[in-house]
């Protein structure tokens, strides 16, 4: 017996887009990749907190180290020698007949306290606050990546924005962490109307440098000084 034939003119029925599993239309072939998401579609880390960057602090961290290495070393070996039935060195006897002899209210015991507090203080500071006041913290787009833009950068990108408007002769730009200064020369136009170009034409700027916290601008325009 043999299997009975196709009707002459029929088709076969290809799967639709609805009816591939995997869900890509019926023209795509098998190399096609997945569309690389955007920052819209992909994950944003937008949500993370953007703190500051912490500095190293080698120089002071070594500096605390070397001194406490030879004030510890010296000891140690006076400690030895005295053990050994040598003298102790002069200093420390000077050191230990002097606080004996002298009272808490003398000038020079207060004097050392508020050095050593000073310096201790100073110590904290270093290791409880970030450092890197020069490096502005930018927005996390992507989770994991970090970046930074330099003060004196932005300051420049936002001089270069500024001299653009028209009848601005010079500009000085401040930058700081929460707020940006903008002195203006305009030698002509009516201050009022190259004010208002300005802060129209910075506070883009500032929005496109991306910077995670948009610092406050402050905007200030006069007539140059005039000759003779």
């Amino acid at each position: 017996m043999t299997e009975p034939a196709e009707p002459t003119g029929s088709t076969r029925r290809t799967p639709t887009a609805e009816q591939r599993e995997d869900g890509r239309p019926a023209n795509a072939s098998s190399g096609d990749r997945d569309p690389v998401p955007t920052l819209e579609q992909g994950d944003r880390g937008g949500g993370d907190r953007v703190g500051r960057f912490w500095s190293a602090r080698r120089v002071p961290a070594a500096l605390l180290a070397l001194v406490l290495l030879g004030a510890a070393g010296l000891l140690l070996y006076d400690i030895a020698a005295v053990r050994a039935d040598h003298p102790a060195m002069r200093w420390r006897r000077s050191l230990a007949d002097g606080l004996a002899e002298r009272h808490l209210d003398d000038v020079a015991v207060l004097v050392g306290a508020g050095i050593a507090a000073a310096i201790g203080l100073w110590l904290l500071l270093l290791a409880l606050t970030p450092g890197l006041r020069g490096l502005l913290p930018m927005r996390r787009d992507r989770a994991g990546v970090r970046a930074g833009l330099d003060r004196t950068a932005a300051a420049l990108v936002l001089r270069d924005r500024a001299v653009e408007v028209p009848g601005v002769q010079s500009v000085r730009v401040g930058m700081g962490r929460r707020k940006a200064k903008v002195r203006a020369l305009a030698h002509f136009r009516e201050l009022d109307d190259v004010r208002d170009d300005l802060n129209s034409v910075l506070e883009k700027a500032v929005r496109e440098l991306g910077l995670a916290r948009t610092p406050a601008l402050s905007v200030h325009v006069h007539r140059p000084p005039k000759k003779g």
